[in-house]
C-alpha cells in the first residue's frame, strides 16, 4: 500500500468488543464488494474467560468463524498482517486499548468509535500517532470505508443504502467530512451525481479528533485513483482554514467542491453547541459563513447553500469527463446476500416446518403458561403441586382429591431408607466427590423393573385383565403361562401379610374414601387373596398401588380409554415415582456433603470372594 492509503482489498482488521452486527455488516460489504478474503481478522474480548473462542457469521451464504482473544497482544501476535485497530471500547477505555494499539508493532491505523474521550487523552492518543507514524481515525466516528475494498464497522448505514450508492465497487470521488451521519447522506448525494465514492471518511466531531480535514484531503490530493474531493465542514474550530492556505498555496490542485454546515447559527443563541462537541462557534472566524467565504475566495468550489451542494458535485463531475480527466467507473450487479432467516420470517417471505411441537406451557409471553394457565394466577392462587402436575402432564385443572391423592404419592414415594439402590447409589456417589446432578443421576438410573419402574406394568398388566373381563385366578394363570413374568406390583421382600406396608395402607384408605369407583384396586385386592393364600409376602407393593389406584383415578376423571392408554404408554406413572424418590435421593446427597463423608469402600467381609 501507498503512504497515502489506509486500506486497500487486503486490508484485515482486528475488531476491539464483540460487535456482532457491526462485524456481520462488514462481511455483508465485502461479499457484495468480491474481496477474496474476509476483512475481520479476529475479535477481542477482554471478559471470556477461554485464551481463543468463536465467533459465527455469514460470508454470503457460507457460515464460517472469527477468533476471539482476551488481548490485543495475542490477536496481533496470530495475525500479524492485520493492521487495522477497530475499537469499540467505551469512552472509559479507549484510550487505554487504543494507546496500546498505537504502539504495538503491526496495527498502523487506528478507529475509535466512541464519543466523549476525554480531551487531555485525545491529545496523548495523537501524540503517539505521530511519534510511531499511525493514523488515527476517531473519537467519536462511524469510521469510513474505501469503496469495493474495506469498510469500517458500521459506516454507511444498511447493506441497501451501500448498494444505492454504489459503494461495492469504487468511484472517482473522495469524500471526508467530520459527521458520521452526514456521510451516509453525502455517499448517496455523490453516486447521484457522479460515477461514486472511491473513499469515505468521517473524522469524528469530537474537539480534538485524531485526523484532520486536512488530512484526508492531501491523501486525495496523492491518491491517483481520486479525480475529485467533495468535503462537509461544520461549524466550530479552524480545521477548514488548513485547506485555505493549501488551496491557495497550490498544494491542492484537484477541484474540491465543499460546504461547511452550520449557517443557521447567526439566528440562535450565541454560543449554542450543534451536536458535535466541536460544533460550536467561539469567534466569528469558526463561523460557517467566514468559512465558506474563504474556501470560495481560496478556489474551492462553494455552493451557496446544502440544498445545491449536489448541483456543484455534478456540475464539476461532469467538466472532468467532458475534459477527459475522469474516465467513469464501470458498475456491476453485485451479489445478493442471502436474507438472514429471522428477517425472512419476519416478512412473511418463507415457512419452515418446526422440529418439537410442545402441547404443555407456553413461555413467549410476558408470563410464561402452563396449559393456557398463567403462571402469575397459580402463584396468587397458590395452587397446589398437584395442580401443577395436572396440567403439565395431563393438560387438565385437576379436581381437589385428584390433587391430593398426586401428592400423596410424592410424600409416600419420597425416601424409602439408604438401603434401596437409588438412595445408595446417590450416597456412593456423592461421597465420591461428585456433584449433585451426578450423584442424583446415579440413583435414578437404577429405577426400573425392580425398583420403581413396576408401577407402569402393574396398570398395564391389570388394566389389560380388566378391559379382558379376566377373573383373578385366570389373571394369576395367563400372567405365569403366556406373559410368563411375575405379576408387576404384587410381592414384597420384607413386607407381609403381618407385616403390612403402611404406605400401601393409607393409599387404599385414600381411594376407597375418595374415588367414587375404584374398579382396579377391587379387583388387586382380589388377586391378592389368592396370591397370599401361597405365601404371605405376596401382597398389593406400594408400585403396585400407585399404578393400580392411579387408573382408578383416571376412570374418576373420565378419561377416555385411548387417553389412559397414552398416559400408561408415556410413562406418566413411573414420573411419579421419579419426582418422589428423587427428594430423598437429593436428602441423601446434602446428609453426605454436609458430613463430609470420605469416599466409600465395600468392606471385605460383605463380599465373597471365589475362584
Amino acid at each position: 500500500m501507498k503512504d497515502y492509503e489506509l486500506f486497500d482489498r487486503q486490508t484485515q482488521a482486528i475488531i476491539y468488543g464483540l460487535q456482532a452486527a457491526a462485524v456481520q455488516r462488514m462481511l455483508d460489504f465485502d461479499f457484495i464488494s468480491k474481496r477474496d478474503t474476509p476483512s475481520v481478522a479476529a475479535i477481542i474480548q477482554p471478559t471470556q474467560t477461554s485464551a481463543v473462542a468463536y465467533h459465527k457469521v455469514f460470508y454470503g451464504a457460507t457460515e464460517i468463524v472469527i477468533p476471539i482473544y482476551k488481548t490485543l497482544e495475542y490477536a496481533t501476535y496470530k495475525h500479524p498482517t492485520a493492521d487495522v485497530l477497530i475499537n469499540f471500547a467505551s469512552f472509559r477505555s479507549a484510550f487505554e486499548t487504543s494507546m496500546e494499539a498505537l504502539e504495538s508493532k503491526t496495527i498502523r491505523t487506528v478507529v475509535i468509535i466512541a464519543e466523549g474521550v476525554p480531551e487531555r487523552q485525545a491529545r496523548l492518543l495523537i501524540q503517539s500517532a505521530e511519534k510511531n507514524k499511525k493514523f488515527i481515525i476517531g473519537p467519536a466516528t462511524v469510521g469510513g470505508l474505501v469503496a469495493g475494498a474495506f469498510k469500517i464497522g458500521n459506516a454507511a448505514g444498511t447493506l441497501e443504502n451501500i448498494e444505492l450508492s454504489k459503494l461495492y465497487r469504487p468511484g472517482s470521488v473522495g469524500f471526508v467530512s467530520k459527521s458520521g451521519g452526514m456521510s451516509n447522506e453525502m455517499y448517496f448525494m455523490v453516486s447521484q451525481n457522479t460515477d461514486g465514492i472511491y473513499e469515505g471518511i468521517a473524522i469524528g466531531g469530537d474537539r480534538y479528533p485524531g485526523s484532520s480535514l486536512m488530512d484526508h484531503v492531501m491523501r486525495y490530493e496523492q491518491n491517483p485513483a481520486i479525480k475529485m474531493i467533495v468535503c462537509l465542514g461544520e461549524i466550530g474550530g479552524t480545521d477548514e482554514y488548513n485547506i485555505v492556505d493549501a488551496l491557495k498555496s497550490k498544494r491542492i490542485t484537484k477541484p474540491l467542491v465543499m460546504w461547511v454546515t452550520g449557517t443557521a447559527a447567526r439566528i440562535l443563541p450565541k454560543g449554542l453547541q450543534f451536536g458535535h462537541a466541536g460544533a460550536m462557534a467561539g469567534s466569528s472566524k469558526e463561523t460557517a459563513e467566514a468559512k465558506n467565504t474563504a474556501l470560495k475566495e481560496a478556489g474551492a468550489i462553494v455552493p451557496e447553500s446544502y440544498d445545491d451542494f449536489d448541483v456543484k458535485i455534478k456540475e464539476t463531475y461532469e467538466s472532468l469527463v467532458k475534459k477527459g480527466t475522469l474516465k467513469p467507473a464501470e458498475d456491476f450487479e453485485p451479489p445478493k446476500i442471502p436474507i438472514d432467516y429471522s428477517d425472512a420470517v419476519k416478512q412473511g417471505l418463507i415457512r419452515r416446518p418446526t422440529d418439537v411441537v410442545v402441547t404443555i406451557s407456553d413461555d413467549r409471553g410476558d408470563v410464561p403458561r402452563f396449559h393456557k394457565i398463567g403462571l402469575d394466577k397459580i402463584i396468587e392462587e397458590n395452587k397446589s403441586i398437584g395442580y401443577v402436575i395436572g396440567l403439565l402432564w395431563f393438560k387438565r385443572e385437576l379436581p381437589e382429591f385428584a390433587q391430593q391423592f398426586i401428592e400423596m404419592v410424592v410424600k409416600l414415594t419420597a425416601d424409602h431408607g439408604p438401603a434401596v439402590s437409588g438412595a445408595h447409589n446417590s450416597i456412593i456417589t456423592s461421597r465420591a466427590g461428585k456433584d449433585l446432578m451426578s450423584s442424583l443421576a446415579s440413583g435414578i438410573l437404577t429405577i426400573g423393573p425392580r425398583f420403581g419402574g413396576a408401577i407402569s406394568d402393574a396398570a398395564k398388566y391389570f388394566r389389560e385383565a380388566l378391559l379382558k373381563k379376566m377373573q383373578p385366578k385366570e389373571f394369576i394363570t395367563y400372567m405365569k403361562n403366556e406373559v410368563k413374568i411375575n405379576i408387576p406390583g404384587i410381592g414384597h421382600r420384607i413386607k407381609s401379610l403381618q407385616n403390612p406396608d403402611v404406605r400401601v395402607t393409607l393409599l387404599k384408605e385414600f381411594v376407597i374414601k375418595n374415588f367414587e369407583k375404584h374398579p382396579h384396586l377391587d379387583f388387586a385386592l382380589e388377586v391378592e387373596i389368592l396370591t397370599t393364600s401361597k405365601r404371605n409376602n405376596l401382597i398389593l407393593n406400594v408400585d403396585g398401588c400407585i399404578g393400580i389406584a392411579f387408573l382408578d383415578m383416571l376412570e374418576n376423571l373420565e378419561f377416555t380409554p385411548e387417553e389412559i392408554e397414552d398416559v400408561i404408554l408415556s410413562e406418566t406413572l413411573n414420573g411419579l415415582f421419579v419426582l418422589g424418590r428423587s427428594i430423598g435421593m437429593m436428602g441423601h446427597i446434602f446428609d453426605q456433603k454436609r458430613q463430609r463423608s470420605s469416599l466409600y469402600r465395600q468392606p471385605w467381609d460383605e463380599i465373597l470372594f471365589s475362584d
